[in-house]
């Protein structure tokens, strides 16, 4: 199978443990040097299922196809841009044998999040760093740009003695329905939604969405 966005193999070696065959495949090169250095301490057998890739999803090319397509844990929130997303999607329907499995998450917008206001810091209960054991504060600042539909959440960490430092995250915002116009669009079918990680379907209590889709038999892609 091929995983987009393996980072340093937290899905990838489960997998791999359970017998499964990865191409993992991540755009960030410490991640994926993580990777290794995790395989390292795996049996050979798990070591030899698991091949490390380095490559943009929306346009690097493995010329094989797989029977599963995965993308795990808001990977697709990090396409933010109409261009990036049909590239990806061509790149999965590329990738993907015909009668394969595409299967992907993605956290649905929170309304209460995209509202609040930017200049505003919306704190949270200090920690204890994990490497120096310090306590640290921490508060969250949310922007969206509406037409974008960008979240960018910046993350301020202040530890007790030390300097401060903060982490922005920006996801793409998808909507239920737009998610199944792109999946469409791009030449699949038999899209079915089930809520948060369960067997159910999704209610309007949902918070994320895991999606499997299949290649359009009329899809001459």
């Amino acid at each position: 199978m091929l995983e987009y966005g393996a980072g340093n193999g937290r899905v990838s070696l489960a997998l791999a443990r359970a017998g499964i065959d990865v191409v993992a495949l991540d755009l960030s090169k410490p991640m994926l040097a993580s990777l290794v250095e995790r395989l390292r301490c795996e049996a050979p057998a798990v070591r030899r299922r698991v091949r490390a890739v380095y490559g943009d999803m929306v346009s690097h090319a493995l010329r094989r196809r797989f029977p599963l397509v995965i993308a795990p844990f808001n990977v697709v929130l990090h396409l933010y841009t109409p261009d990036e997303i049909s590239g990806f999607l061509a790149r999965v329907r590329a990738h993907l044998a015909p009668k394969g499995t595409f299967a992907f998450d993605f956290s649905l917008p929170q309304p209460e999040d995209l509202a609040r206001d930017p200049k505003r810091r919306y704190r949270a209960p200090r920690f204890r760093h994990p490497s120096t054991g310090q306590l640290v504060r921490y508060a969250e600042r949310f922007e969206y740009d509406p037409l974008r539909q960008l979240l960018t959440v910046w993350m301020e960490f202040a530890p007790e003695g030390g300097p401060p430092w903060t982490v922005p995250l920006t996801h793409r915002q998808f909507f239920p329905q737009e998610m199944r116009g792109w999946l469409r669009g791009a030449g699949f079918a038999d899209v079915r939604y089930t809520a948060d990680f369960a067997a159910s379907a999704p209610d309007a209590g949902v918070d994320s969405l895991v999606v499997q889709a299949r290649l359009a038999r009329q899809s001459r892609f």
